[in-house]
């Protein structure tokens, strides 16, 4: 049904529309699906000597004029050995309820990975959301030197930015150094190379990814709907849960793929501020290219990364599809 219902959407869409349409999926085609079938490819072949340092998908045997395909399968052997009982494990430790040094590294990486992300997310969309509201209510004559201060950290290089950063967490940076001259503390605080470091620097490089699609939802609402809430009696909180936050759920869901996507795979921020207890995909990945030159493993790697974040995201758009096309249906 669904495929006839595309097939008909087609038949009605014009040459002009066909133009305009089709350019995103080119581009999503080449800067996407050809890349990962490139890696794709890659992350089923076998480490060797050689440039490129891997095994070929096939060859042809001239003798017999048959093609011999190669699929090599160990590396993603590794990843999910013990994958149940290493999921229990590292919740275990999660909770302290026990450790994580039997666990599979991979599995104990993505989670990891996952948890940094997630409370990255959380964290800017907290702070977020009140400076986009604030935005988006200001005069219309602020609103644009407002947007200019959210965005002027992008004018400066991303790695000068988190070695800012690191002068001023450091024990000797800046921070500590103030605070022990004014004797509020007796000894430097501990602030650089742990968790508080790397969620503190992550939240305020992924910010503005968050605060701008907010903006651009709860600048559209129309400021009538808050007056008639108000002359029926609804108080500014009731009105906010019940009109401006549905309302931005769009913009929530978006600022929040912005930020969650790029986290998990992020290696600057950990590697310059996060500390060893903090290994993440983006390290693994350095590892397996660069340090071991094993690009099948790297390559099986990031497909199980690129499937464990595009999977859900794909049945969650589904189900917000799905949801419209319920609620236009009843409508």
């Amino acid at each position: 049904m669904n495929w006839l219902n595309w097939l008909q959407r087609l038949q009605k869409i014009r040459p002009g529309q066909g133009l305009v349409v089709g350019v995103p999926y080119v581009w999503l085609l080449m800067m996407f699906l050809v890349p990962f079938l490139i890696v794709l490819k890659i992350s089923v072949a076998e480490q060797e000597l050689a440039i490129p340092p891997y095994s070929p998908l096939y060859t042809i045997d001239p003798d017999f004029g048959r093609v011999n395909i190669a699929l090599n399968y160990l590396n993603y052997s590794d990843i999910f050995s013990n994958f149940f009982s290493s999921v229990a494990d590292v919740f275990k430790w999660q909770f302290g309820l026990g450790d994580s040094k039997g666990s599979n590294l991979y599995v104990l990486t993505y989670w990891l990975s996952l948890r940094t992300a997630l409370a990255t997310t959380l964290i800017c969309l907290l702070v977020g959301y009140p400076m986009a509201y604030a935005i988006a209510r200001a005069p219309e004559n602020m609103r644009n030197g407002l947007l200019l201060a959210v965005m002027l950290p992008f004018w400066t290089s991303f790695l000068l930015r988190v070695y800012a950063w690191i002068s001023l967490l450091g024990n000797n940076g800046l921070i500590n150094t103030y605070l022990l001259r004014w004797g509020i503390i007796q000894e430097p605080l501990d602030m650089f190379y742990n968790n508080f470091s790397l969620i503190l620097v992550m939240v305020y490089a992924y910010l503005p990814f968050m605060v701008l699609p907010l903006y651009t939802h709860l600048v559209k609402q129309d400021g009538r709907l808050l007056e008639a809430s108000a002359d029926l009696g609804a108080g500014p909180i009731k009105s906010f849960l019940t009109i401006t936050l549905p309302l931005s759920k769009a913009g929530i869901i978006a600022g929040s793929m912005l930020v969650f996507i790029p986290s998990v795979g992020e290696y600057v921020i950990p590697e310059l501020v996060g500390g060893s207890e903090n290994l993440m995909i983006g390290k693994m990945l350095w590892m397996a290219f660069f340090d071991e030159n094993n690009w099948p493993k790297a390559s099986a790697i990031a497909v199980t990364m690129v499937l464990l974040l595009v999977v859900p995201i794909a049945l969650f758009h589904r189900y917000e599809s799905r949801q419209l096309e319920g609620g236009a249906g009843h409508a």
